[in-house]
């Protein structure tokens, strides 16, 4: 059984980058969750937070989490707030290995300013809000049995240590 790498993190932290590029070097499908909700839905992610508001949006990822879990050999990039609903954490732990990516509140302002697609933080100044949704998330992704700082590495090196992980325990 090929267990599926699961990407979990914050927002602006690369997971759809790495996940991206760590399914091309393992030769597996790339599944970005937030991608997939809006071909399911023919709606952006900031439509459906916009029009139907967040529980929707949540109760369409706990839906495609339900479809995702039992398939085998994925890399899986989650939504930042994935992992606060604890069915969706259960279901992809009992067929994934969860890898956390992490960055300073600083980079992930960098990395998110320009784009106007991230329903969550643009709601007053976008540093604080930042700030505040990392200090709310404050250990859910501890779940990760690796956590890595994308502030520090570039994609490839992120990419390379990942592997190596999974290597050394025959994960993969």
């Amino acid at each position: 059984m090929r267990k599926n790498i699961v990407l979990i993190g914050f927002m602006g932290t690369g997971k759809t980058a790495v996940g991206r590029r760590l399914a091309r070097r393992l030769k597996r499908k790339f599944v970005d969750t937030d991608a997939e909700i809006e071909k399911i839905t023919g709606k952006t992610v900031a439509q459906i937070f916009a029009r139907d508001g967040a529980t929707r949006f949540r109760s369409e990822e706990a839906l495609l989490v339900k479809k995702l879990a039992p398939k085998e050999g994925l890399v899986i990039s989650t939504g930042g707030g994935l992992v606060l609903n604890p069915e969706n954490v259960r279901l992809l732990g009992e067929n994934g290995i969860f890898i956390a990516l992490t960055a300073d509140p600083e980079v992930i302002y960098r990395r998110v300013r320009r784009k106007k697609n991230r329903p969550l933080l643009f709601k007053g100044d976008l540093m604080e809000r930042i700030r505040e949704l990392l200090e709310e998330r404050k250990g859910v992704y501890d779940i990760a049995e690796l956590s890595l700082d994308t502030g520090l590495f570039s994609i490839d090196v992120t990419v390379e240590k990942i592997i190596n992980y999974l290597l050394e325990r025959n994960r993969i």
